[in-house]
């Protein structure tokens, strides 16, 4: 099987290299790549995303035709994805970090900045929260509810569908922490930094 790490020079991924290669065994090949025929022939994609959502979509358009190849891969062939941090909001329509700017649009909604309740609550939201899970998610088997996962974000994407959502987690607000929509799954918090439990995630979403 092979599993592609989404390279679009978007930050530091070797957390999540790392934590992918630690779980995949043998039977896994995991490639770090913005090849579009690579991208095109993989099992699975994993979608990460360091910095903001502008910068970060910005960097995917400037590999051409990569949108489009991701497009293809996740709503036309249904095959599974996995976006993390803002490889999740990047799912949205928009997002209002740095400036207005054009999601995906996979899963509709929009990206904005956590209410910080007049300065009651520090941006970024960093460290360790527990997340809600609220329906049955398949990232999530063998995952006790109230787990803590690690966090580091200052935006939140609301999802017009509410169905979607499949964990949230209380900062100043109840904030979407994960979405699963058919093939398509995101975490706000980063699995590759939340030790054993996130690791258990990406080995779900290997063995999808």
């Amino acid at each position: 099987m092979k599993v592609t790490i989404v390279d679009y020079n978007s930050g530091n991924i070797s957390s999540v290299i790392n934590s992918f290669n630690a779980v995949a065994g043998k039977k896994v090949n995991i490639k770090i790549t913005s090849d579009l025929n690579k991208i095109k022939s993989s099992d699975k994609i994993v979608l990460p995303g360091q910095g903001s959502f502008k910068s970060c979509i910005d960097s995917l358009r400037n590999i051409s035709g990569l949108v489009e190849t991701l497009g293809e891969f996740a709503i036309s062939n249904k095959k599974p994805l996995l976006g993390i941090c803002v490889g999740l909001q990047m799912f949205a329509d928009i997002g209002y970090e740095e400036t207005e700017t054009k999601g995906l649009g996979w899963i509709a909604g929009k990206v904005s900045k956590i209410n910080s309740l007049s300065g009651k609550f520090k941006l970024p939201h960093i460290g360790w929260n527990q997340i809600n899970i609220v329906k049955k998610s398949k990232i999530f088997k063998g995952i006790e509810n109230n787990s803590h996962m690690y966090f580091v974000h200052s935006y939140e994407f609301i999802p017009n569908d509410t169905n979607v959502i499949s964990a949230t987690t209380n900062y100043s607000s109840k904030i979407v922490c994960s979405i699963e929509k058919e093939n398509i799954f995101g975490t706000q918090f980063h699995p590759e930094k939340s030790d054993k439990i996130g690791l258990k995630i990406i080995d779900n979403f290997i063995n999808l």
